[in-house]
């Protein structure tokens, strides 16, 4: 049953937020994988290209911008969805990880309710 499940890579450098998304992710039906950092998502995503991609903007050694870049240019880095997840809320902000390779965009703090309505919106 779990190869019919969609996956999930939650990037992002707080244990506390990659906790919270991953019990939001699974009750979802997501199985869930993690990262602390883009380049921990990147060896991810080489190892197995989920379906869809929660991403933080600000990280150490790798940020969300570089990663996603790194990621749409991997082999099948085109097909995940990926949104981005910040605090950062100025239109500049939204437009610059959209322009990177993001397909939407949510803020923190985010809860259940947001994160579904964000999935439906890129088809998942």
């Amino acid at each position: 049953m779990s190869a019919l499940r969609k996956t999930c890579l939650i990037v992002d450098d707080s244990r506390a937020i990659r906790a919270v998304a991953r019990q939001l992710l699974e009750e979802l039906g997501f199985d869930a994988r993690e990262a602390a950092n883009g380049l921990e998502a990147i060896a991810s995503c080489r190892e197995q290209m989920p379906d869809m991609i929660l991403l933080d903007r600000n990280m150490p050694q790798l940020d969300g911008i570089g990663c996603v870049r790194a990621i749409r240019a991997l082999p099948g880095g085109k097909e995940p969805k990926v949104i981005f997840c910040t605090t950062e809320s100025s239109l500049m902000a939204i437009a610059e990880a959209i322009a990177a390779g993001a397909d939407e965009y949510i803020m923190k703090p985010f809860d259940r309710e947001i994160l579904e309505l964000k999935l439906s919106m890129v088809g998942i």
